[in-house]
This record gives structure tokens, sequence and C-alpha cells, in this order.
């Protein structure tokens, strides 16, 4: 079973994510960027769902970009799961790496779907 990271600080967000996505992964959860990269370098997640806009020292956009520099983590799927929906936005997030993005409010089933689809090929 492939691993999928969930990093949001809404637990509301995550709770709705886990609850689509965990008959198909194992799934862990963060709550900021920080915390998710330490649970990234124990973990080595298959994939992850990445909110942008989080507090603390480090957003979405800057830990997409800190994980494909990595070579050890670079082949980390990442969505981008955001409320950053101009097109301006969506374009750094691929142009950081992000393999996916998709916009908040977004479709639960879409996003499990396209994981699902992207980690078998994988």
């Amino acid at each position: 079973m492939k691993n999928v990271l969930i990093v949001d600080d809404q637990a509301s967000i995550r709770q709705i994510v886990r609850l689509i996505l965990r008959k198909d992964f194992a799934l862990a959860e963060a709550e900021d960027a920080v915390s998710a990269l330490e649970q990234i370098k124990l973990l080595k997640p298959d994939a992850m769902v990445l909110d942008v806009m989080m507090p603390g020292e480090m957003d979405g956009y800057q830990l997409c970009e800190k994980i494909k520099q990595d070579p050890a983590l670079a082949d980390i799927y990442i969505v981008l799961l955001t409320a950053c929906g101009q097109v301006a936005d969506q374009e750094k997030g691929l142009a950081l790496g992000a393999n996916a993005y998709f916009v908040k409010p977004f479709s639960p089933v879409e996003v499990s779907r396209h994981l699902i689809h992207a980690l078998q090929v994988k």
C-alpha cells in the first residue's frame, strides 16, 4: 500500500482528504510544513497532498521546492491542494515541482482518482 502524507493547517480539510483516501492508501498527517518535513524524512511517503497557505516559517510552495531540490526526496508525488486559484499561483506551484494542482473547494473524488492513477503508474 502506498503512503500519502496529508499536510494542511485545517483539521477539517485533513479529515475530508483522509476519509476519501483511507481505503486506498496508508496515511499520515501534518498541520504545518516544518512538522511535515520531519515526517517526510521518517516516512518517505510516495505522495503528499499539500496546502499552500499555512502558518509558520515555511509555506507549501517553499516545502514543495525544498522536497524537489533534495535528490533523496524528489520523487515524492506532490499534489497542491489550495485556495490559491489564480493561474499565476498554479504556474508557480507547477514550476516549483508540484505534479498536480487542485483548487479549494475541491472534489475529494477527483483528488483520490488522480492519486490512484498517478501512483499506479509511478
